[in-house]
C-alpha cells in the first residue's frame, strides 16, 4: 500500500485496478490521443491530397511502433508540456504537447518531409474527444464489464444452489411470506443482467469535425473532399477489435454532445444500485444469522471485540458502490452541458471518469470476495421460518376464498393481526373451520415449508 497516497485508489486499493490502469490511466489516456493523431494522419495519406504522399508498409509499421509508449516517451511529453524539450519551450497545452512529440519522434525518419500533416484541421477536442471515447470502451470492455459479469454469474449459481431453501420473506420488515434464498438471489441476479445486456449494447461518440463543429479548415484547404467521410474512417479504424464501438456525431459544436456518455453512465449507475441493494440485503441476512461468514485464521473483527466477524466486503462495496455513482450522477448532469459552443469546465470533470470506475471496480470485487466468504445457514432459516406459522394466512384465506368461504380474509385478519401464533393455534383454527373435506385437506397439508409457489423454479431459472 502506498501510505502517502492522497486517494485510496491509488493507495489501499490500487492492487485492485491493474486492468483498469492499463486502459484508463493518464498514460493510457496519452496513448490514446496519439493513437488518435496518427489514426487521423493515415487517413489523411489515402485522400490523395497534394504533397502527401501515400505511406508505405515500412511507414505504417513505424507509425503503429509510435503509438506503443514507454515510460521515457510518457517523460518527454511531460517536458513538452511543462518544462519544454530539445529547444522546444514549454507548451503548457497536453494536445500540442502530443503534435511536438510525433514530429520529435518521426524527425529523423523517412516521413519528416510530411510532419506538418499532424493534427491537419484539427482542433484539440478532436483528438481529446476521440480519446475519451477510446477509454471508456477500453474501460468498460476491459475492466468494469468481467467483474461485473464474473460477479452477476456467481448470483446466478447461488440462487440455482439454494433454489430449494426456505427463507421467510419480510416486507416492511415483517413477517410476510415463505420464500427461498436462491429465489431472492436469483432477483439480483436477473437485474444485473439486464443492465449488463444494455451495457454490452451501448456505443460511445466523439466529433472530429474542428473548431466548432464543422470542419471549417478542412474545407478552407480542400473544398474537393468529403470531410465527414474521412473522419467516419477514423471511427472505423478506431473501432477494429472492439467490442464497445464508437460512432461519429453527425453534428456538434467544438464539443462533443456526450449524450452517450450519460447514457452509459446512468447504466452503470442502475447496475450500482442493484448491486447495493444486494449488499444491504447480504447484511441484513448476516445480522439476522441467516448467511454465515466463513472465518480466516489472524484476521480480526475489532481492536476490542475479539469475537466479531464484521460484514465489511458488503460494507465496503455499499460505500464504493454510493462514491461511484455520485461521480457518474455528476458526469450525467455535467458533461452534456456546455456553454455555446464550449467551455472548459468539463476539463477537469472528464479526467476523474477513471476514478469513477475504479471506485466502481472496487465495488465489484468486494460484493464478489463477500460473496466467497460467506454461506446461507439453512437451518437457522428453517427454524425461524416455522417459528412464524402466521405466513400462512395468506394462503388459508386464498383457499376459503377459492371454495366460497364468506368474509375469509376478514376471518384470518383477526384470527392472526397482532397476536403471537403457533403450529398447534394454527391448526386448530383450521380444524375449527366450516369447509367441506377436499377442502381441509388442502388446509391441513398447507406448511411454511411448502407454501412455496413457483419459488424454487423461478430459482433456477425457470420462467415460464
Amino acid at each position: 500500500m502506498k501510505i502517502p497516497a492522497l486517494c485510496p485508489l491509488d493507495g489501499r486499493y490500487s492492487g485492485r485496478l491493474g486492468a483498469l490502469r492499463s486502459v484508463m490511466s493518464e498514460a493510457a489516456f496519452t496513448a490514446s490521443r496519439v493513437r488518435a493523431e496518427v489514426a487521423w494522419f493515415e487517413i489523411l495519406s489515402q485522400l490523395n491530397l497534394p504533397g502527401f504522399k501515400p505511406l508505405t508498409a515500412s511507414e505504417r509499421s513505424l507509425l503503429a511502433d509510435v503509438c506503443t509508449l514507454s515510460e521515457k516517451d510518457l517523460d518527454v511529453l511531460r517536458a513538452l508540456e511543462f518544462d519544454g524539450c530539445q529547444n522546444i519551450p514549454p507548451t503548457k497545452h497536453d494536445v500540442k504537447a502530443v503534435e511536438y512529440f510525433l514530429k520529435l519522434r518521426l524527425k529523423n525518419t523517412s516521413l519528416k518531409d510530411r510532419l506538418e500533416w499532424l493534427h491537419f484541421a484539427l482542433t484539440s477536442e478532436d483528438v481529446n474527444s476521440a480519446a475519451y471515447a477510446v477509454l471508456l470502451s477500453d474501460g468498460l470492455e476491459k475492466a468494469l464489464l468481467p467483474d461485473l459479469e464474473t460477479l452477476q454469474k456467481e448470483l446466478a449459481k447461488l440462487a440455482k444452489k439454494e433454489a430449494r431453501s426456505v427463507l421467510l420473506a419480510r416486507t416492511h420488515g415483517q413477517p410476510a411470506v415463505p420464500t427461498t434464498f436462491g429465489k431472492e438471489m436469483r432477483v439480483f441476479a436477473e437485474r444485473l443482467a439486464r443492465q449488463i445486456r444494455a451495457l454490452k449494447t451501448r456505443e460511445i461518440s466523439f466529433k472530429f469535425a474542428g473548431a466548432a463543429g464543422h470542419y471549417n479548415a478542412h474545407y478552407a484547404a480542400f473544398p474537393a473532399v468529403n470531410w465527414p467521410r474521412a473522419a467516419r474512417r477514423l471511427a472505423a479504424a478506431l473501432n477494429k477489435g472492439r467490442k464497445i464501438k464508437l460512432f461519429l456525431s453527425p453534428v456538434s459544436t467544438q464539443v462533443d454532445n456526450r449524450d452517450s456518455y450519460a447514457e452509459l453512465f446512468d447504466n452503470l449507475r442502475r447496475a450500482d444500485v442493484i448491486l447495493q441493494d444486494f449488499c444491504r440485503d447480504m447484511w441484513q441476512y448476516i445480522s439476522a444469522g441467516l448467511v454465515r461468514q466463513k472465518t480466516v485464521r489472524g484476521e480480526v473483527g475489532s481492536s476490542t471485540m475479539p469475537q466479531k466477524v464484521n460484514p465489511i466486503d458488503f460494507e465496503n462495496a455499499e460505500g464504493n458502490l454510493q462514491l461511484a455513482d455520485a461521480l457518474f450522477e455528476l458526469f450525467s448532469r455535467k458533461l452534456p452541458v456546455s456553454r455555446l459552443q464550449r467551455d472548459l469546465s468539463d476539463s477537469t470533470v472528464l479526467r476523474n471518469m477513471a476514478v469513477a470506475f475504479g471506485y466502481a471496480l472496487t465495488a465489484y470485487q468486494s460484493a464478489a470476495r463477500g460473496l466467497e466468504k460467506t454461506a446461507f445457514d439453512r437451518a437457522a432459516a428453517r427454524e425461524e421460518l416455522n417459528a412464524h406459522p402466521e405466513v400462512l394466512a395468506e394462503a388459508v384465506q386464498t383457499v376459503l376464498r377459492a371454495a366460497g368461504y364468506k368474509n375469509a380474509y376478514e376471518t384470518l385478519r383477526d384470527f392472526t393481526r397482532g397476536k403471537k401464533m403457533t403450529a398447534a393455534l394454527f391448526h386448530e383454527f383450521i380444524e375449527g373451520l366450516a369447509v367441506d373435506g377436499p377442502t381441509k385437506s388442502r388446509l391441513r397439508a398447507l406448511t411454511p415449508e411448502n407454501y412455496l409457489g413457483r419459488a424454487a423454479e423461478l430459482a433456477e431459472g425457470k420462467y415460464d
